[in-house]
């Protein structure tokens, strides 16, 4: 099922030209930066701004920019991930290539798809997912079993010429995909801007499935898919008709583990929360989550390895995560509880 452009949706050509623009690629080492800042490779390359954005534009208007190497490592929260983070210059490319991407990106965008969009997120999907619930009595929901591992990439190069033009801008694309596949050309590495942006291009094609099968209550952030609607029956057809797109659209598989039919009365799990017409809790995981983080942050605090002000910075982050719920009381419970 081929992707199309929202009706009446104009779209501005994305060229190599304008990512590897030296003011583009100022603004991408900015982006990159963020929080990044101090650590070697961004310092190294903020140092002398000018010349490196120079250098890489060079190599990118002659065609011989090549990623690098990748530092990789292993993270458990909130389940095991390998992460894999490109160098420093590397990044900088991909801040201004999804750039110059993101309008055709958003052109072909289900308004109900919520990650990778400005004006979107995780607070946004978890407010349509409850106003849906409000008015539907039952929910599936379902995902892509290891959709960053798993990814076809010849198959999302094939959609990506179809929505862009430029042959200089899909070359690197290509390079930047290759970097991350394995021996069976499959795979887009975990912590890179560009893989998160590819991806929901690609799951794309499910909201055209649900879509086309009927979905009216429908909400996707990333490969975490919910659908609403009026019976079992109806929303038991349309996460067919998705798990069937994934095998034929994504050459990917459900995971049969996390796909879950009930009542909307049960409790709609979203994004680490559970959610009910008029109530937002944490789920089970989430919530101890939440409980460990607060306590590594006070006994961090507690054993001087955080400053009074870095521990607030970082309890004020937690808190602003879990204010996306009806948590007042627990925050309280927990805050003020004795230690």
């Amino acid at each position: 099922m081929a992707a199309v452009p929202r009706g009446g949706t104009q779209l501005v050509s994305a060229t190599l030209h304008d990512a590897s623009d030296l003011w583009a690629l100022r603004a991408a080492a900015r982006r990159a930066a963020r929080g990044l800042a101090r650590r070697r490779g961004a310092a190294a390359f903020l140092a002398d701004l000018d010349t490196e954005c120079l250098r890489l534009q060079r190599e990118l208007r002659e065609g011989r920019y090549q990623p690098g190497a990748f530092h990789h490592f292993a993270i458990r929260d909130p389940k095991p991930r390998r992460i894999s983070v490109a160098p420093f210059r590397d990044r900088v490319v991909h801040h201004a290539v999804c750039a110059v991407m993101e309008p055709t990106f958003e052109a072909y965008a289900d308004p109900d798809s919520y990650a990778c969009r400005v004006g979107k997120g995780t607070l946004a999907a978890i407010q349509r997912a409850q106003l849906l619930a409000r008015g539907s009595p039952w929910f599936a929901k379902l995902d892509v079993h290891h959709c960053f591992e798993t990814a076809d990439v010849a198959r999302l190069s094939g959609r990506l010429a179809e929505a862009f033009e430029d042959p200089a801008l899909l070359a690197v694309v290509d390079r930047i995909l290759r970097a991350g596949t394995d021996d069976q050309g499959r795979g887009l590495p975990i912590g890179n801007l560009t893989s998160q942006h590819f991806a929901n291009f690609m799951l794309g094609v499910l909201d055209l499935r649900a879509r086309a099968a009927g979905a009216q209550g429908y909400v996707r952030y990333m490969d975490d898919i919910l659908v609403f609607g009026a019976s079992k029956s109806q929303v038991t057809g349309i996460a067919e008709s998705l798990a069937d797109a994934m095998a034929r659209d994504l050459n990917q598989r459900e995971k049969l583990s996390a796909r879950r039919i009930a009542p909307a009365s049960a409790g709609v799990p979203c994004l680490g929360f559970r959610i009910w017409p008029h109530l937002v809790r944490f789920d089970g995981p989430r919530r101890r989550r939440f409980l460990r983080h607060a306590h590594e942050i006070e006994h961090a605090r507690e054993a001087g390895w955080l400053g009074d002000a870095d521990a607030a910075v970082r309890g004020a982050a937690l808190v602003a995560w879990a204010r996306f719920g009806n948590t007042l009381r627990f925050r309280q419970a927990l805050w003020h509880s004795p230690r």
